[in-house]
């Protein structure tokens, strides 16, 4: 009896003795706490590192973050100044929210800065994708030349502007059609399904989906969107990095599933169209074709080596880049349109004049329309598709300004923060496309103002085809159709909130009533 309780009474004797303890230890644990939390931040300020918000013990400045981060940070940029350092969890964070830092960045320091950040969840598809490759990668370097040089060029892009003529065509017929039934248009998922025929065409030569088939549109939408969330979306394994094995949100797992649905639709059409090839089918001579013409000729060392892998990723990255951005940027011009039927009125107007009414724009005419144009940038200054761009870091510790950005640190650039910044735009939260009437400012990497896509070597490459995509369809539903919101948007206004993810979507798709011209 003696020893069978002897090992309880031990226990007991054990927890007697902590719960003595436990009111010592405390105050020496918090004492602990504290001097480590307050050594950080005196080694903080020594780093010297740019300004920023004070930092909370174990997660820093996370929970200033929001599920806005886009605007959070805009928030703070105007306490602590257009270049800041946050520490998120236990990753050191700068951010750049004025057009001088970021030329700063993305001029001046380019090179130090050009590596991005790979979030957690996409890690295993960035180990072969020309967005998320270093760019001291063999392989970046050729993939990127491939694209730059091959599919994006001029006269490649001329070469296949039948087939954007022909979506654009499918597209108005669509919209006639739903008009003729008096049934609202989904305007954002009208633009994806198009923009992502325009580019299958382009790629594959044939349709992905069918803009009447809205559960085939849908799904596809839907699977791209997820995609752009789950590698947006703020994850643990990002600001704990010793912790990302876990997977503690699962963000890793869910974007695997998404990148393997979409992988399964690509090697449909690589292995269709190698039969084609063996069978001694002609060449279709889109970017298919290319990319399989660098595969079998890029076999030396220090090639771009397009295996099956590297295909799938740059195929993916064509996609889930051009589809999305492309066709939320088309929905929010038209949102900002509807909001504002002066700036409608004058577009329209443009269109009727230089290109007669009920005519779909060629892509030849875009230069043609300042109107329109400005209207396009007007919408990618207050909805950048990308509004934190894509994560960057310090390849090595450098000098900024005047502050030291430490080797590894996380860069961001908020140019939604710069889009609506009161000191370079007058009314900044107004949509007013006249602004860039006025004065000349591009967005394609050279005015900081404006950088959508990017600047220096990591700019989109695929803008050349984003820019005559984006106004052709706007052009055309806005020269085929008078647009008007439904009745009960009338009377209790747009929605204009936003999702936040790597792209900036709507959060309550446009739904508009056309009616032909």
């Amino acid at each position: 009896m003696h020893r069978t309780n002897s090992p309880v009474r031990s226990q007991f004797c054990r927890q007697s003795r902590m719960a003595e303890l436990l009111p010592w230890l405390l105050p020496w644990l918090l004492a602990t706490l504290l001097a480590v939390y307050f050594l950080d931040l005196r080694a903080h300020a020594r780093r010297g590192l740019p300004p920023g918000p004070r930092p909370l013990p174990l997660i820093g400045n996370l929970h200033l973050l929001g599920d806005q981060p886009h605007r959070s940070l805009a928030g703070l940029a105007k306490i602590h100044g257009p270049l800041m350092s946050l520490r998120l969890g236990a990753v050191t964070t700068v951010v750049a929210s004025s057009p001088e830092v970021a030329r700063e960045f993305l001029q001046t320091h380019d090179a130090i800065f050009a590596t991005r950040s790979v979030p957690d969840a996409i890690d295993a598809h960035a180990r072969s994708s020309v967005v998320w490759l270093p760019n001291s990668s063999p392989s970046w370097r050729a993939l990127r030349k491939i694209m730059a040089r091959e599919l994006f060029v001029p006269h490649r892009l001329d070469a296949l502007r039948h087939l954007r003529r022909e979506k654009v065509r499918q597209l108005v017929d669509h919209v006639g059609r739903l008009a003729g039934e008096d049934a609202a248009v989904d305007v954002g998922r009208a633009a994806f399904a198009t923009v992502l025929n325009l580019l299958s065409g382009n790629i594959f030569s044939r349709d992905l989906t069918n803009l009447d088939d809205h559960g085939e549109s849908k799904e596809f939408q839907e699977l791209v969107t997820e995609l752009m969330e789950a590698a947006g979306r703020p994850n643990l394994s990002d600001f704990y990095p010793a912790f990302a094995a876990a997977d503690l949100q699962g963000c890793r797992r869910k974007a695997a599933k998404l990148i393997a649905r979409l992988h399964r639709v690509f090697d449909e059409e690589i292995d269709g169209r190698l039969h084609d090839r063996r069978s001694g089918q002609p060449r279709k001579n889109d970017f298919l074709d290319l990319l399989l013409d660098s595969e079998t000729t890029t076999g030396d060392k220090g090639s771009a080596g397009l295996d099956r892998d590297t295909l799938r990723s740059m195929l993916t990255d064509l996609f889930a880049a051009g589809s999305d951005t492309s066709s939320n940027t088309v929905e929010w011009a038209m949102t900002e349109l509807l909001k504002n039927p002066v700036s409608m009125y004058k577009v329209c107007d443009e269109l009727a004049r230089v290109i007669g009414i009920r005519r779909n724009i060629e892509e030849s005419e875009i230069g043609q329309l300042p109107y329109l144009q400005a209207v396009v940038k007007e919408t990618f200054r207050l909805h950048p598709p990308a509004p934190l761009l894509l994560p960057r870091q310090a390849e090595v510790a450098t000098k900024v300004i005047g502050y030291t950005i430490p080797k590894g640190a996380r860069l961001l650039i908020n140019i939604w923060a710069m889009g609506r910044d009161p000191n370079v735009w007058s009314e900044p939260e107004k949509f007013m496309p006249e602004r860039f009437l006025e004065k000349t400012i591009d967005f394609k990497g050279g005015d900081f103002e404006l950088i959508p896509f990017g600047a220096g070597r990591r700019i989109c490459p695929g803008m050349p085809l984003a820019i005559r995509m984006m106004h052709m369809v706007l052009g055309s539903l806005l020269n085929q159709f008078e647009w008007k919101l439904p009745v009960e948007v009338e009377i209790n206004g747009v929605d204009m909130a936003e999702k936040f993810g790597v792209t900036l979507i709507k959060a309550v798709p446009l739904c508009a009533i056309a009616t032909p011209i």
